[in-house]
């Protein structure tokens, strides 16, 4: 049994970055070679900066970029009946101005109860028309177009100062609204970088993954094979797919840029597999693919991502991909190295 503690590590609170770096690629870079170690059976490591990324990459290889942009999802309103400051966070969006939120105190936020956003003039009316497990509430607002109006960005509970630019928690091709979260590992990227990919001969495609629930809740029991996952939007588009497919037919690279990339593809590559279809197909849906020790990467070659909470779904995810003893020995050097962790810390290329 895979204990939650076994993915556990310290982190000084002081290397828990508060601002991003300046500019986007000025972060560190730490790479990971999976197939190398040292005399002391360490993994092979090279700290480098992000804007050296392009050392590592190949003309032919594929990137694969997560395009979801996070939108103003935090509220901050009044419950009518009780004149009571209360906040809801919407989560996930289900259908037309309907949505999975949480909300605090949750003691007001009852089935039944009504939240007001705003003014009379220019304002959202949220009611809870559902209560759930985990403290989930289903809602309804009388005019969704009005959250990017209203809204305010919902940074992570670790990080304690607002950025002065709300664009340095996007990444600079986010152009499909829908996560709670960014897709971190984008947001090292510049449009000059991006530039410079190309011109090495590098592939670019876009998915779409909408950054949901358990971005904000670590896994809490120490039975891994209890917690249970919650899905998140994903579309996987035609142009997507067909470059995925040429690539691995030529046995080009694949280098998924983030966990929520790598969660669609695996997510896609298992759909596939399931169907015993050899062509990854053009798709939209909900992945609910827990990616644990022992899964088999079926179509992710090389990954870039950030530095992750301890015992969160997301370190699962990178030991998995490079094994849980050599990643946490990867984070203990991060740490000892002085390297910046979480959304607005540097980077790790896994090869």
């Amino acid at each position: 049994m895979m204990r939650t503690s076994d993915f556990d590590y310290h982190l000084p609170q002081e290397r828990i970055a508060q601002t991003p770096a300046e500019p986007r690629d000025a972060s560190r870079l730490l790479v990971l070679h999976r197939d190398t170690g040292s005399r002391a059976g360490e993994p092979g490591i090279e700290h480098r900066t992000f804007r050296q990324l392009t050392d590592y990459l190949r003309p032919g290889d594929l990137m694969v970029f997560n395009r979801s942009r996070v939108i103003p999802a935090r509220l901050h309103g009044v419950e009518t009946r009780s004149g009571a400051r209360v906040e809801v966070l919407l989560v996930r969006r289900t259908e037309p101005n309907v949505w999975q939120a949480l909300g605090r105190p949750g003691r007001r936020l009852r089935v039944g109860a009504e939240v007001m956003v705003g003014s009379d003039t220019v304002g959202v009316r949220i009611e809870i028309i559902a209560a759930h497990q985990n403290g989930l509430r289903t809602v309804r607002l009388s005019d969704e177009a009005l959250i990017e109006r209203l809204g305010e960005l919902p940074l992570p509970p670790y990080i304690k100062q607002t950025p002065d630019d709300p664009n340095r928690y996007q990444t600079v091709y986010a152009d499909a609204p829908g996560s709670v979260a960014a897709p971190t590992a984008g947001l090292h990227f510049t449009d000059g970088l991006l530039d410079d990919i190309r011109a090495l001969g590098v592939n670019t495609a876009w998915v779409t993954l909408h950054v949901g629930l358990d971005t904000f809740r670590p896994v809490s029991g120490e039975d891994i094979g209890e917690h249970k996952i919650h899905t998140e939007w994903y579309d996987m588009p035609a142009d997507t797919a067909a470059a995925i497919n040429a690539a691995r037919g030529d046995g080009r690279r694949i280098i998924a840029v983030g966990t929520t990339t790598v969660r669609t593809l695996e997510q896609v590559g298992r759909n596939a597999y399931l169907d015993q279809r050899e062509i990854i197909e053009p798709i939209t849906g909900d992945a609910d693919l827990f990616i644990l020790p022992g899964h088999r990467f079926r179509l992710v070659d090389a990954m870039l991502t950030n530095f992750h909470l301890p015992r969160s779904t997301l370190l699962m995810l990178v030991s998995a991909f490079a094994g849980r003893e050599t990643i946490l020995s990867a984070y203990e050097t991060a740490v000892k190295q002085d390297y910046r962790f979480y959304s607005f810390g540097d980077a790790m290329l896994i090869l």
